[in-house]
């Protein structure tokens, strides 16, 4: 794999479990079946369905999950336009409807796992409307990314066959999550919701950049303020959106353009590699041969990208991530108006896109505004195995977590 090009995080954080689990999960799973019945069940059915696990345990899961069926790609109009939208349907009586939104990533409702993700809630029984907001699929960060999440749901609010109730669920992935929640709490649909579900989202988005340029995670909860900050390497492809988006601040105007189509051309080749790594490849080859094309500074600042060198561009790009005009409260749910609806935060503890903490920092905001939240951290969801005691352990919090939400 050549220098600059590994694989894209999608901004989708994902479960990956270890493939065999030992018998005291397997005990474990099947005791809470039994005890706790349907409920626990469909946890544990979607828990290990998203985990591609075999043998008896994934029959077992498989009982539990219903026929779906994808429509066809259709559009919402929002007051933005039209975006994209599909309908993921189970067989039944749904039991709720929800708004599922991709977070930054080109390929919008087509990505590979945000459709299997819904594929496998819609297996749980419910209805799920994949969007995806143009400012998100062109890396922007926008206050009209909430506006199209809002106006999505209002529309779904509006579909008495989908959302016969009048109350739906909202879901994000990534930044997608902390949108969802600032959209959750706008008045107009503020009441109709049932749950918010962020997974892997962030609670303050300069907070959030802040770490992605520098590589320093913010104090957790109840950390001295004098301690000093923990270091984990942050993932290339975010300093790389972050210059995407502040281009326009860092080269002459004439610059623009060229390196944004030069930033573009390494954001697909990342993409690439989840599905042909030999044109991930040859895109990469072509962003190397537009550096070479481009005058200073654009030519520094994509050779950075191109070597994947976050710790020269973060420093770059760090005062523009800490400008409210560039990235105001609007797109934060620390700062805007709670949801009313019970929130479930899912977060893996190695996340090097948006940190762990900015869940734990969330969680004690919304609980300090009195909303009943659910924080869950799992070392499941970005390491591809751990040992089998802490697979049972975690796997059995995963389950609960699940079992809640979907019984809201």
């Amino acid at each position: 794999m050549p220098i600059g090009l590994r694989v894209a995080p999608l901004m989708i954080p994902r479960m990956r479990l270890v493939r065999r689990l030992g018998a005291a999960l397997a005990i474990l799973v099947a005791v809470a079946i039994v005890v706790w019945g349907a409920a626990y069940a469909r946890g544990a059915s979607l828990v290990i369905r998203a985990a591609h696990l075999e043998g008896w345990l994934r029959q077992a899961a498989d009982i539990q999950a219903r026929p779906w069926q994808a429509g066809p790609a259709q559009t919402i109009t929002t007051r933005h336009g039209s975006i994209p939208a599909r309908i993921y349907r189970p067989s039944g009586t749904a039991r709720r409807a929800v708004i599922l939104t991709p977070g930054v990533h080109a390929m919008g409702i087509e990505e590979p796992r945000l459709k299997g993700l819904a594929g496998e809630l819609a297996a749980t029984g419910l209805t799920v409307v994949t969007i995806a907001s143009p400012d998100l699929a062109h890396y922007r960060f926008t206050p009209q990314s909430v506006d199209q999440i809002e106006d999505a749901a209002k529309w779904l609010l509006a579909q008495p066959d989908l959302a016969p109730d009048g109350r739906i669920g909202l879901m994000g992935i990534s930044f997608a999550g902390g949108l969802s929640l600032v959209a959750a709490g706008r008045p107009a649909i503020r009441d109709h919701i049932a749950y918010v579900f962020s997974f892997g989202g962030h609670g303050d988005l300069p907070r959030a950049l802040k770490y992605l340029c520098s590589g320093l995670e913010p104090h957790a909860p109840g950390e001295p303020a004098d301690r000093p900050q923990h270091f984990r390497a942050p993932h290339d492809y975010g300093v790389a959106v972050i210059l995407l988006g502040a281009a326009d601040r860092v080269v002459p105007s004439d610059q623009v353009a060229p390196l944004r189509h030069g930033i573009e051309t390494f954001l697909r080749a990342s993409q690439l590699t989840l599905v042909d790594m030999k044109q991930a490849r040859a895109v990469y080859n072509e962003s190397t041969a537009i550096a070479a094309t481009l005058p200073e500074p654009s030519a520094t600042l994509m050779k950075m990208v191109n070597d994947r060198n976050t710790k020269a561009l973060g420093a770059r790009l760090l005062p523009i991530v800490s400008d409210p005009t560039v990235y105001p409260p609007s797109l934060s749910p620390e700062g805007s108006t709670p949801p009313a609806a019970p929130v479930f935060l899912l977060h893996g503890t190695d996340d090097t896109v948006i940190p762990a903490v900015e869940t734990l920092l969330l969680a004690q905001h919304l609980e300090a505004a009195h909303v009943e939240v659910h924080p869950l951290l799992s070392g499941l969801i970005t390491h591809a195995e751990v040992d089998k005691t802490a697979a049972a352990a975690e796997t059995w919090k995963l389950i609960r977590f699940w079992t809640l939400l979907l019984s809201k």
